[in-house]
């Protein structure tokens, strides 16, 4: 599989007046290849939402470098962006934030297809096609967005991201806004989407059980770092992270046991100020006295697994994790 979309280093900062710089993002390694589904989750305040604006090139990087099928992606700025990054997208949670409510949907979708060099009359043909191809009425391309309901909108917004002919797409938590019945909708329309035109797609979300169900791969965010990247059926049968392994616990399941999710203990910690060693050891059930004093790396480990945590050793296949009742106590 190539790599169409890859994050080496990548790290922003937020700058506060009288205070230190917030590093959102702290040297995140990232590949997604043609057609991929890569799931990026994680608690709210993770920066997964921060990192994917910065891998479109909406956020800028204070370190690192995001290459786009082989060219450097750089900060959008007031000029219009070069014609080969076109293809690099984004889907936003909120699709009514992202649409203008003074315009009619027809012409905004087209705008993709004019900016490519198509004049209106066939732009505004192609996108009633693009619209009904989203599962959309044929009379959609004369109304506005508040005519429609959330779940019509997100199409809507997906459509006018089809309209540059993308190869991939970064969407940010698409379906969080949505009722249950319209976030099947969409993840299926998107996954489907995906798998007919070949495209690469990073689903962000905090939803652990959509993202088990469509991605390939999923990497995991804790504090502005990933600390664990592999195959989703792996990871959700074996996680290699006590991180992983919790946020799985947290997830509701229907299975008629009456056993009731395993809520993680303790608060992300401020991120202007995380803790030495791992950043997770202070809420990590597993924690040894080396966590406080150590920050291990993401490690690649084998069958296509990585992980960030002295428990696993690089290179080797991932162990399983211990109960929390078997680990050493945490150091003070």
């Amino acid at each position: 599989m190539s790599t169409l979309l890859e994050a080496t280093g990548v790290a922003v900062e937020y700058h506060r007046r009288g205070a230190s710089a917030l590093r959102a993002v702290d040297g995140v390694d990232l590949s997604l290849g043609r057609g991929e589904i890569l799931g990026l989750v994680g608690e709210s305040g993770c920066g997964k939402s921060t990192l994917g604006r910065a891998l479109v090139g909406l956020q800028p990087a204070a370190a690192g470098a995001v290459r786009f099928d082989g060219r450097d992606v750089t900060p959008l700025g007031r000029r219009r962006r070069e014609p080969g990054l076109r293809g690099l997208q984004m889907v936003f949670q909120d699709p009514y934030a992202s649409l203008n409510p003074r315009r009619r949907i027809g012409d905004q979708v087209g705008d993709g297809y004019v900016l490519g060099g198509t004049g209106r009359p066939e732009a505004a043909r192609r996108a009633g096609e693009l619209l009904e191809r989203v599962g959309l009425p044929a009379d959609a391309a004369r109304r506005y967005p508040h005519e429609f309901s959330g779940g019509q909108r997100q199409r809507i917004a997906i459509a006018r991201t089809l309209a540059t002919d993308p190869s991939c797409i970064v969407a940010d938590e698409p379906i969080s806004a949505l009722d249950a019945s319209a976030q099947a909708s969409v993840a299926n329309l998107l996954v489907a989407l995906v798998r007919e035109l070949d495209m690469g797609m990073v689903f962000i979300s905090h939803d652990l059980s959509v993202v088990r169900q469509i991605a390939d791969r999923t990497a995991v965010m804790y504090l502005g770092r990933v600390v664990e990247v592999g195959p989703t059926r792996e990871i959700w049968s074996s996680p290699a992270h006590p991180y992983t392994r919790a946020l799985i616990s947290a997830v509701p399941r229907a299975d008629g046991a009456g056993v009731l999710p395993v809520e993680l203990p303790g608060d992300v910690p401020d991120p202007a100020r995380p803790p030495g060693g791992c950043r997770f050891h202070p809420r990590c059930p597993l924690a040894l006295p080396e966590c406080s004093r150590q920050d291990p790396p993401l490690a690649v480990l084998r069958d296509g697994r990585s992980a960030a945590c002295v428990l696993q050793s690089p290179g080797e296949p991932p162990r399983p994790l211990p109960e929390p009742r078997e680990a050493a106590p945490a150091a003070d």
